[in-house]
């Protein structure tokens, strides 16, 4: 076997720390940019913060400062970023770089569940238990019959541990985890609820009496069971309180008041724009620490690296406030008539048309959208709510369809409301041609019942009344 030579030519991105310094800051909201700010400031001495506007770039730092713009222009996604590794063209310290750039939990639950089990279970123990998760749909149930998974198990565990394995999940951190129907769920759950005199009682109607349950029949649950309807209602409260699905949604942060990124207001006959108070916090070199390390050369290399960082730091905060403004101005400019008329008049806008316009890549506009909001006479929104996606062979966009099919229905006479075939031919006549299973599609996602059901609840009104 004969060895060959052979040159090849290939571009990779060079993820120095000055760069994802810079990716980090475009994505911070204005809540996250302050707490990152105020850290940074304990940390460099050579950091304060700056009361007056902070001076321009000019010559060489404006050039720099446009080059490392370009820079991370060529970076791809976040979501790529995260599949790095140290053989990468950044290297070394730098193939975490994803995880600083942005972290959250786990959309998939298995993965959130083996984690919170990997703290008390063992090795074996964690490798049954991820082999019954991959057998379960996203709900938490069991995709095949429990004994079809057994036979199919038996070739890799011994069944009696794997059978141990099941029940510790279903009865453990999330009960009612990898049962095979919502009878076992349940009954797995009221296991683990507080004992008291109702559970007796509620767990007889999950063996017994499931399709009386199911059809909320309290009378006939009662006549089944010789127990009282206060009794059965006591019982019935408490299935009613468990989880239908055993897997759990992702923890959710507390609900917090929110701070506006961007603040837009109309004034002179003019839309004006200015950034939020948190979302442009200034900092800036101290002048006499800046003036005392350029006469010192390289002798000291620690006070060097901080003044060097916070270079960087400086430098990287006026792109990201540049780039923000500069989107947003665009955003307002564009969406104009959504502000002075409301949501029917939002145009098509897509983030390759904002990127074109103001001259950076379609990803520097998805991160520095992410997460942040701003405030308008309309309330505060998402920056990401000014973008719509073009209704395919129309003019408008889908949000603004959505929003005439909702003020059609609104407006509607109350015993007669219109059917789907009728919107669409409605919205036809202001020259919005949309099929009905489009209608129905945007009048699903307004949690908006067809005709029918609407005339139904109109008529039981009515009765009531």
């Amino acid at each position: 076997m004969k060895g060959t030579l052979t040159a090849r030519m290939a571009q990779g991105v060079n993820l120095t720390p000055q760069l994802l310094q810079s990716i980090r800051l475009l994505q911070l909201s204005g809540q996250q940019l302050e707490q990152e700010l105020a850290q940074t400031l304990e940390r460099n001495p050579l950091l304060e913060t700056a009361d007056a506007e902070p001076e321009l770039d000019t010559g060489e730092d404006a050039e720099v400062a446009q080059r490392e713009t370009g820079a991370w222009d060529e970076l791809p996604e976040a979501a790529f970023l995260s599949g790095l590794s140290g053989n990468s063209a950044g290297g070394g310290d730098l193939d975490d770089a994803s995880a600083r750039i942005a972290e959250g939990e786990s959309s998939d639950m298995r993965l959130r569940l083996l984690d919170l089990l990997a703290l008390s279970w063992r090795k074996a123990e964690l490798t049954m238990a991820a082999w019954w998760l991959d057998r379960c749909d996203d709900n938490g149930y069991l995709e095949q019959p429990l004994q079809a998974l057994l036979a199919e198990g038996a070739a890799c565990f011994d069944v009696d541990q794997l059978q141990v394995v099941r029940q510790r999940l279903l009865h453990g951190e999330w009960p009612g985890m990898a049962a095979a129907d919502p009878g076992e769920c349940l009954r797995a759950q009221l296991r683990m609820a507080p004992q008291g005199p109702a559970n007796a009682l509620a767990a007889r109607i999950l063996a017994e009496h499931l399709a009386l349950l199911a059809a909320h029949d309290d009378a006939a649950l009662a006549a089944a069971t010789g127990a009282s309807l206060e009794q059965v209602q006591a019982a019935v409260a408490l299935l009613m309180s468990l989880r239908p699905h055993p897997a759990q949604a992702p923890a959710m942060a507390e609900p917090a008041h929110i701070v506006p990124d961007v603040v837009v207001w109309f004034a002179g006959g003019a839309w004006r724009v200015a950034l939020g108070r948190h979302s442009s916090p200034r900092v800036r070199i101290s002048a006499h620490c800046e003036r005392a390390l350029s006469g010192t050369g390289g002798g000291n290399a620690v006070l060097r690296g901080l003044l060097d960082e916070a270079r960087w730091l400086v430098r990287g905060l006026a792109m990201r406030n540049d780039t923000l403004m500069r989107t947003a101005q665009l955003l307002v400019e564009r969406q104009r008539g959504f502000l002075e008329h409301g949501e029917e008049a939002i145009l098509p806008l897509t983030l390759r048309e904002v990127a074109d316009a103001i001259g950076v890549h379609e990803s520097t506009v998805s991160r520095i959208v992410s997460g942040k909001y701003i405030q308008t006479p309309r309330g505060t929104i998402e920056l990401k709510r000014l973008f719509a996606v073009r209704l395919e062979g129309a003019d408008v966009s889908g949000s603004a369809v959505r929003a005439m099919v909702k003020r059609l229905i609104e407006d509607e006479p109350r015993t007669a409301p219109l059917a789907d075939e009728v919107i669409a031919g409605l919205l036809a006549r202001q020259g919005v041609r949309i099929a009905r299973r489009t209608v129905a599609k945007y009048r699903d996602q307004l949690s908006i019942g067809p005709a029918k059901a609407r005339q139904s609840r109109q008529n039981s009104q009515q009765v009531a009344a």
